[in-house]
């Protein structure tokens, strides 16, 4: 299998970590391409026509593309654990939770990186950030339950989201309020899986 991503993209990471977690890291193939919301670079379109990151060629299904479709297959194929029967619908809530705090932490990476200083709108980037924090805290609030859980599918994303926040938005030391996600994190670092995909 062939997996189109991006050392930088949280999404792509997210697989990746997945792969890493079930040992079947040894399967795919991770090709690094560029692109962007305005312009697919070198993402396969032929195979993915949004033109998005992550997508996964080779598989017994086709071609797979989003993130959360990509790890459900791994999770499938591999029998991996990814997503615990006895805690399905808490670990699908958490994933989503934590891609739509990636989700929004990439489209304030798009606005400063893509768009012009005098076109980028700070109500807009402030908003994005506003979801992100507001899910921080809610996690630093009530999510010692799952931070303690099991690991699985959700963990993935959320570290991967929060190491990105880390390296794109660095300057919102997201940390110093979220003492908890903050040790949380420093733990779920040491993972040989998330060291060896550190964003970059």
């Amino acid at each position: 299998m062939k997996l189109y991503s991006n050392p930088a993209s949280p999404f792509a990471r997210k697989v990746i970590v997945g792969f890493w977690e079930v040992n079947a890291i040894d399967d795919v193939e991770v090709i690094n391409v560029i692109g962007n919301p305005v312009d697919s670079g070198d993402i396969p379109i032929m195979e993915n026509p949004l033109g998005k990151l992550p997508t996964l060629v080779g598989t017994p299904f086709g071609t797979l593309y989003d993130s959360r479709v990509i790890t459900k297959f791994i999770d499938h194929h591999y029998e991996g654990g990814l997503y615990p029967s006895s805690n399905l619908f808490e670990t699908l809530k958490m994933e989503a939770l934590a891609d739509g705090i990636m989700d929004a932490a990439v489209l304030l990476t798009y606005e400063k990186r893509v768009r012009s200083e005098d076109k980028q709108s700070e109500v807009w980037m402030d908003g994005q950030w506003m979801k992100i924090n507001r899910s921080l805290d809610a996690l630093e609030s009530n999510g010692q339950e799952f931070l303690n859980s099991p690991f699985n599918i959700a963990h993935i994303a959320l570290g991967s989201a929060l190491d990105y926040l880390d390296f794109r938005h660095s300057d919102r030391a997201w940390r110093s309020g979220h003492p908890k996600l903050n040790e949380w994190s420093e733990e779920i670092s040491q993972r040989p899986s998330m060291i060896a995909t550190k964003p970059k």
